[in-house]
């Protein structure tokens, strides 16, 4: 991704990159260039890894006579086909943030006949291409040895994007940051006491939805409740967020914590997590609480509804909209002495559906595409 140095999206590739340069393949990863680079992607080149920063942009002669010469590729792109054409790759991994891969490199890979897989990492009803785009990515995909999808609810909205089937489309799925055997303590919740939510997640709400659930709990009805919300995670529009908190009158009620390295010590100290995302993939910190035994509260968008069963392991609200939220808290607020119940069925449903290590899977899939290629 380009908007930011790192992300969730990002962990696939980059854990299945390291697992395969442990194993002594030769591995290479062209990335947006960020500077200084994060130190994840220091990591990979520390491990052997050879890594390419892309830079976003040309000078400004350089991008004049691209115009002259009615180039449409992104620089990016330009330098990332140079850069196949320099390491002669077995097999490209393509992973985009959002639900399309770059067409250009696509199609450098259809053009070079080289094997290529794409991974999506999100997807949303806002993201539809208009028809050129669409039959370009209808004769391009079919064409990839794997469209790997992290929800399958992702997957059908891509497929009804472009208008036709992915028959060579699989669910993959993101490496978590808590143990796969993660136990933490419960937070003491009574009849009486304060209920405490998390919303784990970069601070964006055009995604993430962390206005809906701001208005949502600024109802008359919460003002009497005994409860307190923490937003965990940074992002470009805290300002914004944190200001809305106080024209809401909700100073008393919410709490900024920025980023924690811990994720298991968030759930030490919270009873649930709020996920009022207007679209998704399928989010870490979801996974994350239910594997540290905490019910989910979220918007029924992507891949929330493939984990969650509602009433038993959390709560689904309709749509991600102040009403939906609003009335998927008030059923949380209701029930609220079945948390813990509710969050150790989540922990067992969890762990049937994720493999231990979903970085080491991929990296197995990835590399048994390149031994057949």
């Amino acid at each position: 991704m380009n908007g930011a140095p790192w992300g969730g999206s990002e962990e696939l590739w980059a854990g299945a990159a390291l697992n395969l340069a442990n194993e002594a393949l030769l591995v290479a990863a062209s990335v947006h260039g960020w500077s200084p680079p994060h130190e994840r992607v220091v990591g990979l080149a520390e491990a052997g890894v050879t890594v390419q920063q892309r830079l976003s942009s040309y000078p400004l002669w350089l991008r004049a006579w691209r115009k002259i010469l009615r180039s449409s590729k992104r620089p990016e792109d330009i330098q990332a086909t140079k850069f196949l054409s320099s390491i002669s790759p077995t097999l490209v991994v393509i992973c985009d943030a959002a639900a399309s891969p770059s067409i250009g490199l696509v199609e450098e890979c259809v053009i070079r006949k080289l094997p290529f897989v794409t991974i999506s990492q999100s997807n949303s009803e806002q993201f539809w291409p208009d028809d050129q785009v669409a039959s370009a990515y209808r004769k391009l995909m079919p064409a990839a040895q794997r469209c790997y999808f992290v929800s399958k609810a992702n997957q059908r909205l891509f497929e009804n994007q472009i208008g036709c089937e992915l028959p060579n489309a699989e669910v993959v799925w993101n490496p978590f940051n808590v143990s796969f055997d993660a136990a933490p303590l419960w937070p003491t919740l009574t009849e009486g006491g304060e209920l405490r939510l998390a919303c784990v997640a970069r601070l964006h709400p055009p995604s993430k939805g962390q206005d809906l659930i701001l208005e949502a709990l600024a109802d008359p009805a919460w003002r009497d409740r005994s409860w307190y919300l923490t937003f965990y995670g940074e992002g470009p529009m805290r300002h914004t967020i944190e200001r809305m908190v106080e024209r809401l009158g909700l100073l008393a009620h919410i709490k900024f914590a920025g980023f924690v390295t811990s994720v298991e010590k968030i759930w030490t100290e919270n009873h649930a997590l709020v996920m009022p995302s207007r679209y998704e993939g399928m989010p870490l910190s979801m996974v994350e609480a239910m594997l540290c035994a905490r019910a989910v509260l979220a918007t029924d968008v992507a891949g929330h509804s493939e984990l969650i069963d509602d009433g038993v392991t959390g709560f689904m609200a309709d749509a991600p909209t102040v009403p939906s939220i609003r009335r998927a808290l008030d059923r949380l607020w209701t029930r609220r002495m079945e948390l813990q119940t509710m969050g150790r069925a989540a922990a067992k449903s969890i762990r049937l559906r994720i493999p231990r290590d979903p970085a080491r899977d991929f990296a197995n899939r990835i590399k048994n595409i390149a031994d057949a290629s």
